[in-house]
């Protein structure tokens, strides 16, 4: 994947948030961000066993096909907590762990059960979603660690911040999280199997590139879900 190619994939996947936070807006619920939060989780996780090339043109880097999704439920978190408070934003991170077991559940139950005689994809069929059961094992850990701990920074910054400066603490609750996310995952998903320190690195690399440029996004969703004298209070 190259670079301007990368970009516009990143684009696309953070304009989502822009709709869902027009639906807090509308509504002043996180339904939509919480949907939106597990379908990137569980997507990322089903798709994260393909392994892809990062182009960058003097550089190239290797991650997983999930990872500008799954990175950007960072700053999902960061709009529900932003929005919503921490209980909500922890809240949301239990269902979507919760969920996460049951997907991976349900894997294991399609696989074992015996296809039908005339059915000739059930290697396949294995092979995809049965080396996604160690990925989504893998990811549930370093999930809940890591997801929770970006949680507790981002309140803890607009705390001690008096809830100024969203930039800040969009960006040094995340960055930080993104890199124990990436070595956690990789070595727990991909050891003994592929090369884990590339795709360490190509995973940080990606995940910080997302992190930055959904900056602009998190000030544009709470312009979205905030009335005009609610942001001046936090500028």
């Amino acid at each position: 994947m190259t670079l301007p190619l990368l970009l516009l994939w990143i684009l696309i996947v953070s304009f989502t948030t822009i709709v869902a936070s027009y639906y807090v807006k509308k509504y002043d619920r996180p339904d939509a961000l919480i949907g939106l939060y597990i379908t990137l989780v569980t997507v990322a996780n089903i798709v994260a066993q393909k392994v892809i090339e990062y182009d960058f043109g003097s550089f190239s880097f290797f991650a997983t096909s999930g990872t500008i999704l799954f990175a950007v439920t960072y700053l999902v978190t960061d709009i529900v907590n932003e929005k919503f408070g921490l209980a909500e934003a922890r809240r949301m991170v239990f269902i979507a762990f919760a969920m996460q077991a049951v997907v991976a559940l349900f894997f294991y139950m399609v696989i074992s059960a015996v296809p039908a005689p005339f059915y000739l994809n059930q290697e396949a069929f294995s092979s995809i979603l049965g080396s996604s059961l160690r990925i989504i094992g893998a990811s549930l850990l370093s999930f809940i660690v890591v997801e929770l701990m970006d949680v507790y920074i981002f309140h803890w910054l607009k705390k001690i911040t008096n809830g100024k400066h969203l930039w800040m603490r969009s960006a040094f609750s995340t960055l930080p999280t993104m890199v124990i996310d990436s070595i956690l995952f990789v070595s727990l998903a991909f050891y003994g199997v592929l090369p884990i320190l590339p795709i360490i690195i190509g995973l940080i690399v990606v995940k910080w590139l997302v992190g930055i440029m959904d900056v602009p996004f998190m000030y544009l969703s709470r312009y979205i879900m905030y009335s005009k004298n609610e942001i001046e209070k936090t500028i």
